[in-house]
Formats: C-alpha cells, structure tokens, sequence
C-alpha cells in the first residue's frame, strides 16, 4: 500500500467574537487572509492561506468559556509549526496576549503556548532539526 500525503487542512473553532479571534491569528499569522465567510445561520470566516486555514464560527451561547486542563475531554490545543516561534511570541505579547504554558527550549525545538480570548490554546513549535528522528525526539 503506497503511503498517502497527509495534512491538516483546517481547524473549526466556535468562538465568543469572530474579530477577537481573527486578530488574535493576524497577529499570529499575518499573512493569514480572509478566504471566506459569511452570516446565513451565524457569522464564520475562514481565515488562512492557500494551504491552511481555521474555520472560525460565532458562539450563538456566548457565556460559555473554555477550561481545559487536559482532564476532560476535548481538543486541548492546536499545534502549528512556524519558522520563528520568538517572533510570533512577541507579537502576541505585545499585544497583551499571555503565555498559556511556560516556553519550552529543547535541543531539537522551541515550543511556546498562548491562548486567544476564549482560553483556546495554541502550540507553536519551531524545529532545531530538519532529521525527522531528531525533530521526533522525546529526550532532551
């Protein structure tokens, strides 16, 4: 059996306020365009580039909030793999978002946690290592 070319697409997330998430991921991602939308049962855009994107759709209960603490069930983070992940951390820092988790510095890569204004969390790893066996690594 030939080996399939497999990645992912998109994420679909629900959201208190479809703007407050579109900047939290342009501040992310500048690059990042809207590449669709629209208002027919509630607002969503489809926020990304030619290759990737996060379906953001508006909460129609809007009180909720997240709180995950890897315990329960649910998606607990969504991880992106980015060239500069020091950049993206200042960025969203200047920004007045705050660390999720501490930054972890380890030989083969650099990960930082942020969450966005629902408390969704978000990975971004930069790899050290083009080898796969040690972008893989689960030793320091």
């Amino acid at each position: 059996m030939k080996a399939q070319s497999i990645y992912l697409e998109h994420a679909n997330i629900t959201v208190n306020n479809v703007q407050e998430a579109i900047k939290f991921f342009q501040i992310a991602f500048p690059h990042f365009k809207i590449r669709g939308g629209g208002n027919e049962l509630r607002e969503w855009v489809h926020l990304g580039d030619d290759n990737t994107y996060v379906a953001i759709n508006q909460a129609t209960q809007s009180d909720l909030k997240v709180d995950k603490n890897y315990d329960t069930i649910g998606i607990n983070h969504l991880g992106f793999v980015v060239n500069d992940v020091e950049e993206i951390a200042n960025n969203l820092l200047k920004n007045g978002y705050k660390r999720d988790f501490p930054k972890e510095i380890e030989k083969y890569r650099i990960r930082d946690y942020f969450a966005d204004a629902d408390g969704n969390q978000f990975e971004f790893v930069q790899y050290l290592s083009d080898k796969p066996g040690e972008r893989n690594s689960y030793t320091n």
